[in-house]
């Protein structure tokens, strides 16, 4: 095929069934077009596109299972994930996923497991242990995923976040705080520092070193969010030198930290939806944390807060006078820019407590660098690049 009918053909799949392709399609691609037509060719325009008819999933669940067969057939996964959240979306198929057999023609990702959990106390029986199937097979994957950077970079975090001024070898020794520290003992004539006084990295002690508290916002467009800062927050509790606790909230606050053994559990405790209480969440998050300079507070919410925006504030200035690192994530997600609360955003970075997203790559290099307590201003130019 030419490049020209290579461009024909592509604007004709983009413009349906209005477009048109000289050399014809071929099977694949009628197969291909019938896929995006029931799912894009809309009597009412969605997505730009429309046609005479409406869309044809229909409203049975055998239907759109054969529908979700074919995208998978014609399209590559992330093409597929679009896909789906956009049926979710356009044609309301959300009812349709408590039918048993459509857990197995979907293609699982975090979207879906979102999905999934918003619907959880509405399914009967048998659909939930279909959808916690699904939801196990997600969580599991991105538990191999992110687990073996996330222990060994904050592992090596909590080895570094102790002082000494006896480093027992070369590599312990912080070069950048020593040369801080010994700027006074600078001789110009041999262009040299004299490092009078060492300062290293101490090695890790047993026991718990530092404590996590990760406070989740639960409001429906935090899902992605939810699904991630669980399986984290399951990693960071298989640590022992950390204290992790694991708390959700909307206008109710909800300690899940006994059911960190399993994040799927952790997800089926969550009530996605409803309005936000962020100031009642930071309330009881500040009696689980029992050794403030010991101690990192991971907020992440959109900060649209329901309950006493004033109050909110306060809490948050009295952890950071407390010694406690503040860390408050717009999103843990790879969705790109969210929506948000800019006054109140503005608001704590005049607390110098950026608030920012996070994509889950990043998010064990941030857990490390606050636990050493790095300034985290930086931070949010690393999420403007992502």
């Amino acid at each position: 095929m030419t490049t020209v009918d290579e461009r024909e053909r592509r604007w004709r799949l983009v413009l349906g069934r209005e477009g048109h392709c000289p050399s014809g399609l071929s099977t694949g691609d009628q197969g291909m077009d019938a896929a995006l037509e029931s799912l894009y060719n809309r009597a009412d325009g969605g997505g730009g596109r429309s046609s005479r008819r409406g869309a044809g999933l229909g409203g049975s669940a055998p239907s759109v299972a054969r529908w979700l067969g074919d995208i998978r057939e014609y399209f590559p996964t992330p093409v597929v994930q679009v896909m789906q959240k956009d049926a979710m979306e356009r044609l309301g198929l959300h009812q349709l996923l408590l039918e048993p057999e459509m857990m197995e023609a979907v293609e699982p990702d975090v979207h879906l497991v979102g999905t999934l959990l918003s619907l959880n106390k509405v399914m009967p029986d048998q659909a939930r242990e279909s959808a916690r199937a699904v939801v196990r097979g997600v969580v599991e994957d991105l538990e191999r995923r992110v687990a073996q950077k996330t222990r060994s970079l904050v592992g090596g975090a909590i080895d570094r976040s102790a002082r000494t001024h006896r480093p027992r070898r070369a590599a312990d020794i912080d070069w950048n705080a020593t040369i801080r520290r010994n700027l006074a003992h600078y001789l110009p004539e041999h262009n040299t520092i004299v490092p009078q006084t060492l300062v290293g990295y101490g090695r890790r002690s047993r026991g718990v070193q530092k404590e996590v508290v990760l406070a989740i916002d639960q409001s429906g467009s935090m899902a992605s969010s939810v699904v991630y800062a669980s399986v984290f927050g399951a990693v960071l509790a298989s640590m022992k030198a950390l204290s992790t606790s694991l708390v959700v909230f909307d206008t109710a606050v909800v300690d899940l930290t006994e059911q960190l053994t399993d994040p799927v559990e952790v997800l089926f405790g969550t009530q996605l939806g409803g309005g936000t209480h962020i100031n009642k969440a930071i309330a009881y998050c500040q009696g689980l944390i029992t050794k403030p300079r010991d101690s990192i507070f991971v907020l992440i919410s959109d900060l649209y807060e329901g309950g006493v925006r004033e109050e909110m504030l306060k809490r948050v200035a009295q952890l950071k006078a407390q010694g406690t690192q503040v860390v408050v994530l717009l999103a843990l997600s790879d969705e790109g820019a969210p929506f948000y609360d800019r006054e109140n955003a503005a608001a704590l970075a005049e607390m110098d407590v950026p608030a920012f997203a996070c994509t889950p790559d990043l998010f064990p290099e941030l857990m490390a660098a606050a636990i050493q307590g790095q300034p985290l201003t930086a931070w949010v130019d690393k999420s403007k690049e992502g």
